[in-house]
């Protein structure tokens, strides 16, 4: 008798962290091998001239990252997903989609790093870029020009957690014929899952929650259609940034766990938040979670940050921390507290980060998923200033 077929049909289930945990597990159809093998090969042997296995060389495919891709676009529900060798590789690949003289709407606040590579690097290649807030759709509306060929929007934003409502920018973009892409580092498929809200390209850096445990580099690019997945192929296979082996498997693995991780560092975040927004050394404390969480997202996350009422009380802060890590970065099982305005956003403009409240004040905490009492107490000796 055959077995009952659940979810897709394919074994993987309906409910998202059973998908998750099942990423890869049946890929492997010669052994069976639960744990999906890592291909450590450049090249691959072809049978007979004309012939090929289906893998001839690693930078255009290779087993352990075609599981991984296999497994984030049926998570995203997207046409395919392609796996770079970091978050800012993925952004690099989404931007060489578009041509010189295109011009490109992003949310101001965002990803120190994506300001860099616009304004210091492809501006040189002829791609324009305006920054507005994209929560305001009259302020993307008027940022449009005959040449704009898409928006890049973070939601929540990094470092001030506000939030975009992607459905509404999606069908401003489909009226317009403008790709809508949105970088999803700090919600996950878990939580938010773009696509479904009208998105074309979701990027992440894979490094932060998608890995979880701050042990290696990556990037995903998951594509709404099959041309757009044609095209990212030809941009990934062309430029080579491609995930290796080793860290697709350590990737894939850290899939596996992430709805547990994230229930946990969103549990400890929530409770932080509340905790933090009545000290009175806390200005103010931003986190989705505090307000009415968008029905996009199927929780606020694990990110918040807040701000003091001086430069020295955050430094003070960072000094006196004993549990808490600082340290650049996000999203693993390690809380780790980040100085924004010396580190992540330090290549933004002066009067963009003071504008955006990225100022001397303002400290970023990625929330881990250590017990909450020990957190609560080192933020509370290292408010003690």
């Amino acid at each position: 008798m055959a077995d009952k077929v659940f979810g897709d049909g394919k074994g993987r289930g309906k409910e998202m962290a059973t998908r998750l945990v099942q990423s890869g597990v049946r890929f492997d159809t010669a052994t069976g091998a639960v744990s999906v093998p890592i291909y450590q090969t450049a090249t691959f042997r072809h049978p007979a001239p004309g012939e090929t296995t289906g893998y001839d060389y690693t930078r255009t495919g290779n087993p352990t990252r075609q599981a991984l891709e296999e497994a984030l676009a049926d998570l995203d529900g997207g046409a395919g997903a392609f796996a770079f060798s970091s978050g800012m590789a993925a952004i690099m690949a989404v931007m060489l989609l578009f041509e010189t003289g295109d011009h490109i709407i992003f949310g101001e606040d965002l990803y120190g790093g994506t300001y860099r590579l616009m304004d210091w690097i492809l501006v040189k290649f002829g791609l324009h870029v305006s920054y507005v807030d994209t929560t305001d759709l009259g302020a993307v509306a008027a940022a449009v020009r005959p040449e704009t060929r898409g928006v890049v929007l973070e939601t929540p934003s990094n470092p001030m957690l506000k939030t975009t409502d992607i459905a509404a920018v999606a069908a401003f973009c489909k009226e317009r014929r403008l790709l809508t892409i949105v970088d999803n580092t700090l919600m996950t498929p878990y939580l938010q899952r773009p696509l479904e809200h009208g998105a074309d390209l979701v990027v992440y850096s894979a490094t932060k929650y998608l890995g979880g445990h701050n042990d290696l580099l990556a990037g995903i690019v998951v594509a709404a259609t099959d041309k757009l997945a044609q095209d990212v192929a030809l941009v990934q296979n062309g430029t080579g940034p491609v995930l290796a082996p080793h860290d697709s498997w350590l990737l894939l693995r850290g899939l596996k766990t992430l709805s547990i991780r994230m229930d946990r560092q969103q549990e400890n975040a929530q409770r932080l938040a509340k905790w933090l927004s009545i000290q009175p050394q806390v200005l103010q404390v931003n986190y989705p979670g505090l307000d009415q969480v968008h029905v996009q997202a199927a929780g606020p996350g694990a990110m918040l940050s807040f701000s003091l009422k001086d430069a020295q009380a955050a430094k003070s802060v960072i000094q006196r921390l004993q549990i808490i890590t600082y340290a650049e970065s996000l999203g693993g099982v390690e809380s780790l507290l980040t100085y924004p305005y010396l580190q992540t956003h330090a290549d933004v403009p002066e009067e963009t980060r003071e504008r955006l409240g990225i100022n001397d004040r303002l400290l970023r905490l990625s929330v881990g998923i250590e017990h909450y009492e020990d957190l609560r107490a080192d933020l509370e000796h290292a408010l003690r200033f």
